[in-house]
């Protein structure tokens, strides 16, 4: 059925309020000559907005080069160089073990970054894997939409950051705090940062710069403290270079420990594809996307190496391991005393939350970019920009499962599960939207790629994803793993939370039609403030 254009234009919006656009939900029929053609079709199509229709609304295209770099950096660098090298220690068994796991972890990155900056150029519109997903696998019609919504919804929280944020504040105070208490601070956190993106989106974008350029100044801090140990100048260290003597002994011998350590460095990395989220807020998105991208990674990989270097000159790795997830306040207090190990604890606890404010910026146009194909219950709520052109809905729809993991989840043990588990799902997502890019390789070999990734570079980020996929089922020494929970237990959440979004799919396009008797169409409709919307609409059987 053909459908009337919506004029995007402002001054025509309120005219086109009432305008909708019907699709049938039924797979368009094929010919045999179809397929043959398909390797010339220059269309790429993901979801159900066209590129003018999901870029209406909201505020519009105000970011460069600078802000769209430090919403990168400012993503990378939050609580996890400050506080998962104990962990990835711990895991590990040695200082060259978890230092290769860094290195491992920032190549894949890197890999990753180009697959995206593929996707990327060629769809330049805000969702990333979303987008990607829907791109690749167009059948079943709507399972890659409603299954990435759910694993989007259910694990897009910012409890890590708001955590580590709480915890370092409690050790800046000097206090022994409950855990009520603690948990009281991180929620606090949350409650702040999404008020501030959603009353003062453009307040918030120049907060993020300024804390991400302070991010760089600590680590640049602890870089050249480090230098200053190596060189034999911190006389309370005499002996700076044990650490990198016989650096491979005590290594772990299976695979799991090194899964479970490769999670967390890709966890600390995981801003890489940030960007990738908020291409509708991007001036020149393509050209921006090219440079802030690996401008980003490069700067934050180069000085991750390096930070874990002065770890190691000023602590044994049992001393790191031991040190929890204040590491970076441990070296202060190595090396300067407590006055300034508490002082840093401040700036770690600053860096922490700027980092749930740039999770929160992206995820939140991620829920929008979801709301808008009508998959979620009251759809066009969690799509709104209202009042201020922010995606007040979005954030809201982050914010909640956020305080559900802070208030919910014991504390001790939880940050490292808490990672665990988020970080499963994401391997299986970025595992299938790198086969995407193969496939639509082969389908549609001449549409326009302004950037086009080296295929042995995207095979890499592969094998990596592939690995992170099996590794974690490996039984390690002991049959234990880092968290008091079953080694097993986070891979087999994060597969239940997948499965989940897989019957939720079945459950509202064909059990509950089957049950009720009707069919579903979609309808495009514009909401007040120039949102463009799809609605899922029961149509009764005869």
């Amino acid at each position: 059925m053909a459908s009337p254009e919506i004029d995007a234009h402002p001054g025509t919006l309120k005219m086109a309020r009432e305008k909708t656009q019907e699709l049938a939900i039924q797979p368009t029929p094929t010919n045999e000559g179809e397929g043959l053609n398909e390797k010339h079709d220059l269309s790429i199509k993901a979801g159900e907005l066209t590129l003018e229709e999901d870029t209406a609304g909201g505020m519009g295209r105000h970011l460069g080069v600078f802000s769209t770099t430090f919403l990168i950096v400012g993503r990378i660098i939050g609580s996890g160089i400050f506080s998962t090298p104990s962990s990835i220690t711990s895991s590990t068994g040695s200082v060259g073990a978890a230092i290769f796991m860094w290195l491992l972890g920032f190549a894949i990155s890197l890999a990753g970054l180009f697959v995206w900056l593929e996707w990327g150029c060629m769809l330049p519109r805000s969702g990333g894997e979303k987008v990607y997903l829907e791109a690749s696998y167009r059948k079943p019609r709507h399972l890659t939409t409603i299954v990435f919504a759910v694993q989007s919804v259910m694990l897009g929280f910012s409890a890590t950051g708001c955590i580590t944020f709480a915890s370092n504040m409690v050790f800046a105070a000097g206090r022994s705090v409950g855990s009520h208490t603690s948990k009281g601070i991180a929620a606090a956190a949350m409650i702040g940062v999404s008020l501030m993106h959603g009353l003062t989106p453009k307040i918030g974008v120049k907060v993020m710069n300024v804390i991400g350029v302070c991010k760089i100044v600590i680590l640049l801090f602890i870089i050249v403290t480090g230098w200053v140990i190596l060189g034999g100048g911190i006389k309370s260290i005499p002996d700076p270079h044990s650490s990198f003597r016989n650096a491979f002994k005590g290594s772990a011998t299976t695979g799991n420990p090194y899964a479970t350590a490769l999670f967390k460095v890709l966890s600390s990395f995981a801003g890489w594809s940030n960007a990738a989220y908020i291409l509708n807020e991007v001036k020149n998105p393509v050209r921006t996307l090219k440079i802030a991208g690996p401008l980003a990674v490069t700067t934050c990989g180069l000085l991750y190496i390096l930070c874990n270097v002065s770890y190691y000159a000023a602590a044994t790795p049992a001393e790191v391991s031991k040190s929890g997830v204040t590491v970076a306040s441990f070296f202060m207090k190595k090396v300067f005393g407590d006055t300034a190990s508490r002082v840093l604890a401040v700036f770690v606890a600053f860096s922490a939350l700027g980092n749930v404010m740039t999770v929160t910026f992206a995820h939140a146009r991620v829920n929008q970019e979801i709301a808008k194909e009508g998959v979620l219950p009251f759809g066009t709520f969690w799509a709104s920009t209202w009042p201020f052109g922010a995606p007040t809905g979005g954030i809201f729809l982050h914010f909640i499962p956020s305080i559900i993991m802070i208030t919910a989840i014991p504390t001790g043990d939880a940050y490292n599960f808490i990672i665990d588990v988020e970080g499963y799902p994401r391997a299986i997502v970025f595992f299938a939207v790198c086969v995407g890019l193969f496939l639509l390789r082969w389908k549609k070999p001449y549409i326009e790629r302004p950037f086009r990734v080296w295929l042995p570079v995207a095979g890499f980020f592969l094998v990596g994803q592939s690995f992170l996929l099996v590794a974690p089922f490996l039984r390690p020494k002991g049959g234990k793993g880092d968290t008091s929970q079953p080694y097993w237990s986070y891979p087999l959440v994060g597969i239940g939370v997948m499965l989940f979004g897989a019957f939720y799919y079945a459950l509202i396009v064909h059990i509950l039609p089957g049950i009720g008797n009707y069919s579903l169409r979609h309808e495009k409709a514009v909401l007040a403030d120039g949102t463009y919307v799809t609605k899922f609409v029961k149509d009764k059987e005869e």
